[in-house]
């Protein structure tokens, strides 16, 4: 992993002008990497380094490494590099330790880059993460921490504390959800998606719940939903938290899977086969 907050602002210039001749352009560049960056509302001046989330940062950042691409391949290395997110695959730890090393001198010496050893190693290939997913044989899925932080942002759309309409907070699960799946649904590992799925409809339903607040507004929301009159009285006068009664028979009966559905509630599992075997998805 290659930190780009120090690139040497000639080096990186010097490469763009291999193929850019027009000096206007190159005059530009040379501003956009001088602008500076705002910390605690006070402009700070960046002598070195690539402003991080700009839509240039990242061109920029494969230009500097272009020559990292061709030491690879002189030297016939297999290699896969994406921006500063790079592994290389070699046949043994120790050779791997050597090119670790070798490459270490090249970046730092000829690129005038740091190497971020703290996210740096050598490993066995399903013991490495790569733009967050790790491989298990020929097979590839999201990383634990891809899927920690998951879980994590689900369970603040889904929280009961934040004060939005049902219909807003539906919306942008959705659009997560949607934008998640599109990028690390091609994972092949299956087994927790119906474990969140089921742990998604509980979490709304508990949502559901927290909002509809009064007994008698969750007794005639439950009658509406086909929940027995008996049923649905003992449920709303309970104590007991949301969490705990999102699970009960009156709210299951109630607010079904299909209910969830229908008010936007999108199915993981559902999203990730559409993916795997689109033609089995009616």
């Amino acid at each position: 992993m290659v930190s780009f907050d120090t690139v040497n602002h000639d080096v990186l210039m010097h490469r763009v002008a291999r193929k850019v001749r027009d000096k206007r352009v190159l005059k530009l560049i040379g501003k956009y990497l001088r602008a500076g960056v705002m910390e605690n509302g006070r402009l700070q001046q960046t002598p070195e380094g690539v402003p991080q989330g700009g839509p240039l940062s990242p061109l920029l950042a494969n230009i500097v490494l272009d020559d990292l691409d061709k030491e690879l391949e002189r030297r016939s290395h297999r290699f896969v590099r994406y921006a500063d997110d790079f592994l290389i695959f070699v046949e043994s730890r120790s050779a791997a330790e050597r090119v670790m090393a070798s490459i270490k001198r090249f970046i730092e010496r000829k690129l005038k880059l740091k190497v971020n050893m703290t996210k740096s190693k050598v490993a066995p290939t399903d013991q490495a993460t790569f733009l967050g997913f790790t491989f298990k044989g020929k097979k590839i899925r999201w990383s634990d921490k891809s899927f920690k932080t998951f879980k994590h942002r689900l369970r603040k759309l889904t929280g009961r504390s934040w004060f939005v309409s049902m219909e807003y907070r539906l919306e942008k699960l959705a659009q997560y959800l949607r934008g998640w799946m599109n990028y690390y649904g091609i994972s092949e590992y299956y087994r927790p998606i119906p474990e969140i799925d089921h742990w998604l409809r509980r979490r709304l339903r508990m949502c559901f719940w927290k909002q509809w607040r009064y007994a008698r507004t969750k007794v005639s929301n439950l009658l509406k939903l086909g929940t027995y009159k008996r049923v649905a009285i003992l449920t709303a006068l309970s104590r007991k938290g949301p969490w705990h009664l999102s699970r009960t028979l009156a709210t299951q009966t109630g607010m079904t899977n299909q209910w969830l559905k229908d008010q936007g509630l999108l199915s993981v599992k559902e999203l990730w086969v559409n993916i795997h075997y689109p033609t089995t998805v009616r």
